[in-house]
């Protein structure tokens, strides 16, 4: 049996590419791994993977017709998306692939507009009872500076990767971050232990998996250094997170704050696999495996079994073109 499998936007996300080659080992699956770059000679994942295909911006007219050619050409049945731009013109097509075999392994729209707004995430899962930092926009934080006490911090509403966030060491200077940010919030801070939890959904919204990580040590937004705990609090957020989204699919992951006392609070969501992932994959949270054998028609493995006390410390490495 084969598979083609298409990793978007592929970038850097060699690792990403290992594991479902590793899923194909595990199960006897030919897995022919194609990633998609908008300048694949620039991407690291692209000259690992067994075939690179350039194609436009995902915000370009023509992404989803080139996509839906070298998915037609390259017998490609089932897509990763990687990058959160990405996600909402995929998931709003997801008919138009699966009307030629193709599978994309992305959330209903709805969801990656929650992701994508995080006044709207703090809002909606404090509405459902999952402890969020209490959030105002930038507008009603310039209207009054003292309605969330303080230490705070200011943040892009749609940002990521940590990026554009501003850690204020006065209420005047949180107002001055609040001007020189178009669309900003601003949440109260929370000191405690960071952690992301990796959540695998499967075909019918059912959440299967919830492996949760400690962000030892980041890098532009993303752990270079982490180990999976079992956290009870964070188990419980995950089951409360999963009755909010419906239609959930594939791999998603949430990261929270859990203090000294052992309060979390979630404070972001990313409705795609998370640059963590491979510490969870190592762990036994096979979420690339279980995608394969979704769209294999092989008996779907998927459980919420794993090992905690697995670290990852991750290292530069290069690849060299001539």
């Amino acid at each position: 049996m084969s598979l083609s499998i298409l990793i978007s936007s592929a970038g850097r996300r060699g690792q990403l590419i290992e594991c479902f080659r590793d899923a194909g080992r595990r199960l006897g699956v030919d897995v022919k791994i194609w990633a998609a770059d908008l300048r694949p000679e620039l991407s690291a994942a692209c000259q690992l993977a067994d075939g690179a295909l350039r194609v436009p911006r995902c915000d370009a007219p023509d992404f989803i017709p080139a996509l839906l050619a070298l998915c037609a050409e390259r017998k490609i049945r089932l897509i990763i998306p990687t990058i959160d731009p990405e996600l909402a013109v995929l998931s709003e097509n997801r008919g138009r692939f699966a009307a030629i075999g193709v599978e994309v392994a992305v959330s209903a729209p709805e969801i990656i507009a929650l992701a994508r707004d995080k006044e709207q995430t703090a809002r909606v899962f404090a509405a459902a009872g999952v402890r969020t930092p209490r959030t105002v926009t930038g507008v009603d934080y310039e209207a009054d500076a003292t309605a969330l006490g303080w230490p705070v911090i200011v943040k892009p509403r749609a940002g990521s990767s940590s990026a554009g966030i501003v850690w204020p060491h006065s209420p005047e200077e949180a107002v001055r971050a609040v001007r020189a940010m178009p669309g900003a919030i601003v949440q109260e801070l929370w000191v405690g232990r960071e952690y992301t939890v990796n959540l695998f959904f499967d075909r019918s919204g059912v959440m299967r998996c919830a492996i949760p990580h400690l962000r030892i040590e980041t890098r532009g937004g993303e752990v270079s250094k982490g180990r999976t705990e079992e956290v009870p609090s964070l188990r419980a957020m995950a089951r409360d997170v999963a009755r909010v989204l419906g239609g959930a699919r594939g791999a998603l992951c949430f990261q929270a704050i859990v203090t000294e006392r052992g309060e979390a609070a979630l404070f972001e969501l990313n409705a795609r696999f998370g640059g963590g992932y491979p510490l969870a994959h190592q762990a036994g949270a096979r979420f690339a495996q279980w995608l394969v054998e979704e769209a294999a028609g092989l008996p779907l493995s998927a459980n919420d079994e794993w090992k905690a006390g697995v670290t990852m410390l991750r290292h530069d490495t290069a690849v060299f073109l001539e």
